[in-house]
């Protein structure tokens, strides 16, 4: 259940650009999580690393605004 819910946030997030950007702009896993439980998505750091694993993706971000290539089209 909580690999689907990072499913669905990277679903949104590859949708929606300004829930990409605030998602973006966080640092740390942490916070990352966090913001999710606040936007009601249930996950842990475990479930979000075996997710991006799966899909070949990696948490770090890059540029100016930061961003991450982790989001799903």
């Amino acid at each position: 259940m909580s690999k689907k819910n990072v499913e669905e946030l990277l679903i949104a997030g590859g949708a929606d650009e300004s829930l990409r950007q605030k998602y973006d702009a966080l640092k740390t896993k942490d916070e990352f999580i966090d913001q999710a439980k606040a936007d009601g998505y249930a996950f842990t750091i475990d479930d979000l690393d075996a997710v991006l694993r799966e899909s070949g993706d990696a948490f770090e971000s890059f540029g100016n605004p930061p961003k991450r290539m982790i989001w799903w089209q």
